[in-house]
């Protein structure tokens, strides 16, 4: 059976669904590489709330997809971006995100790290973003979670130059109980973030970038670099004091990053992963065995679908990551906090269902292909 699907032009194209799903069941623990999938959050469908309300959240769907990252061996990164923080989830909604997940990390084993920014702020003093990082910090701290020091728009704007970030991130990191993982989100993912570190010249931002870490490396875990610019990363990687790692959040180039070369490799902390959790993890557990040729294959093919999601405006991938959620039947429903479902457009979303079939993603391609054809219905596309 086939289904037509709208392109970028508006014609009707025929595609014919796969029958069968790739089949991928939890397996060995990751060895080789630390492997953290940045996680969305579930909206609840029936909560009465507009675009500007606080987000209403399906908590036992939102955990249940937590619990199947677990059960694939890739760590959670909560309360990230991908989590849609400043973009429908603020952070009282992000706070009880952290600790229900921590909790739940707890009862089953799994790894978590989460989000310690600012955006309980629109603005502020120096002191008010200090102070507002130190509150974020505790509660993934108390939640006995790793932390994830991420850009804040507050700082972005305050700043004056590379000291205050200096100044802020020194401060932060002698306080912090354990260390932490350092975030360079780019202003690709987010324009509210152009000119972090003190500059809009990356050269110039990546040595303020880098003294931080070198001014503390026994408190930074490691980096996590989201700039979609495989050798800027691979620079830095090389440049990080022994003993820190350096995390990829390349979504564009994460196969060669991770696989790595004869002077280092990145671990990954990525958004992308959140729809391609069990295939992850599965090329991974094949680099664990020194077949790095084997991983490449299984995980190279993801590429396109990454690309796809993560064009821009980049921002808005989380649209078809949610997308994909609900296909692969993780969710009953396409409904975003803050109403982001509408952020992509229906050609956009219908590429994403034929990439992400075609690499054998929906556990059950039928409900898929259902779905699909319930949206196309929706948007007036008769079949």
């Amino acid at each position: 059976m086939t289904i037509r699907l709208p392109d970028a032009d508006g014609a009707l194209r025929t595609y014919e669904p796969r029958t069968e799903p790739l089949t991928l069941t939890p397996g060995t623990p990751l060895t080789s590489r630390t492997v953290f999938s940045a996680a969305h959050v579930v909206a609840d469908p029936f909560a009465d709330t507009t675009p500007d309300s606080p987000a209403a959240v399906d908590w036992d769907a939102t955990l249940a997809f937590r619990r199947h990252l677990w059960s694939h061996g890739l760590g959670v990164a909560e309360a990230m971006d991908t989590a849609q923080r400043g973009m429908g989830l603020d952070w009282a909604g992000a706070a009880e995100l952290i600790r229900r997940s921590a909790a739940e990390a707890r009862a089953v084993g799994g790894r978590i790290a989460c989000g310690v920014g600012t955006d309980q702020l629109t603005g502020g003093t120096l002191a008010g973003i200090r102070a507002a990082y130190e509150e974020q910090l505790a509660v993934v701290e108390e939640a006995g979670a790793q932390a994830v020091l991420m850009a804040s728009r507050a700082l972005a704007s305050a700043a004056r130059g590379p000291e205050d970030y200096l100044e802020v991130y020194g401060h932060l990191l002698r306080q912090a109980t354990e260390p932490v993982v350092l975030h360079w989100l780019g202003p690709v993912f987010d324009p509210a973030l152009e000119g972090y570190w003190g500059s809009s010249d990356l050269d110039a931002a990546t040595e303020t970038f880098l003294e931080v870490v070198a001014a503390h490396p026994g408190k930074v875990d490691g980096i996590k670099v989201s700039l979609l610019d495989a050798g800027r990363e691979v620079g830095l990687r090389r440049r990080l004091p022994r003993g820190v790692r350096c995390y990829t959040g390349d979504d564009f180039d994460y196969p060669e990053l991770i696989a790595g070369d004869e002077q280092g490799f990145s671990h990954a902390l990525l958004g992308v992963f959140d729809p391609l959790g069990p295939l992850a993890a599965e090329a991974v557990r094949v680099l664990d065995t020194g077949d790095t040729a084997g991983f490449r294959a299984l995980l190279d093919p993801t590429v396109a679908l990454s690309r796809h999601l993560f064009q821009a405006p980049t921002r808005f991938y989380k649209t078809g990551v949610v997308f994909l959620a609900w296909l692969a039947g993780h969710q009953s429903h396409f409904t975003m906090v803050g109403g982001l479902q509408s952020a992509r457009s229906l050609p956009h979303l219908a590429r994403a269902y034929e990439l992400a079939d075609g690499l054998g993603l929906f556990p059950d391609p039928k409900q898929a292909e259902e779905r699909m054809r319930n949206l196309l219905s929706l948007y007036g596309v008769n079949q």
